[in-house]
């Protein structure tokens, strides 16, 4: 299969669009892709992972949205730049999450939808991991009981708590 476009290289880069439930194909070269802007390939039309990561953190061919002092931001910890993490798609260590959080924060929630990870629990450990995470919320209510003074409600969901760590044992 030729690429649509130039109709002179073979068709390495398939583009499925569902729009309004109507499937689109594109099939391009890598040369008329990236010419295209495809988020994947970097200038010289070259596929690769790090191109691909670093889309979802904006495209490197366009920084003019990002802040400048963003930009040369630096992790205290391994001393990866912003906007390395922006073109890579990569972070440097765990302490970049801390050191770009605002930065991160809507990107991560472009990506998976959310902030938090809320995965699958694993069948031999599914029980225990779901019994701490009812504790834990218990807890929580406790707080917001015992600040808002509700003293009965927060001895009520004090005896839940026993009881769920008694089950826990």
């Amino acid at each position: 299969m030729y690429c649509e476009e130039c109709k002179q290289r073979p068709a390495a880069v398939h583009f499925t669009q569902i729009l309004n439930g109507q499937k689109k194909e594109t099939h391009l070269c890598e040369k008329c892709a990236a010419q295209k802007g495809a988020v994947m390939f970097n200038l010289e039309g070259q596929l690769g992972i790090p191109n691909l990561l670093g889309s979802f953190f904006g495209s490197h061919y366009n920084m003019q949205g990002m802040n400048a002092n963003t930009a040369q931001a630096v992790c205290p910890n391994c001393g990866m730049k912003f906007i390395d993490i922006r073109q890579t798609g990569k972070l440097g260590c765990a302490d970049c999450y801390n050191a770009f959080d605002q930065d991160l924060e809507p990107i991560l929630r472009r990506i998976h939808g959310n902030n938090q990870h809320i995965g699958k629990i694993p069948a031999r450990e599914g029980e225990s991991v779901l019994l701490k995470k009812k504790i834990e919320e218990l807890k929580n209510q406790l707080h917001q009981a015992v600040v808002s003074e509700e003293y009965e409600k927060a001895a009520e969901i004090r005896d839940a708590i026993k009881e769920l760590e008694k089950q826990n044992e």
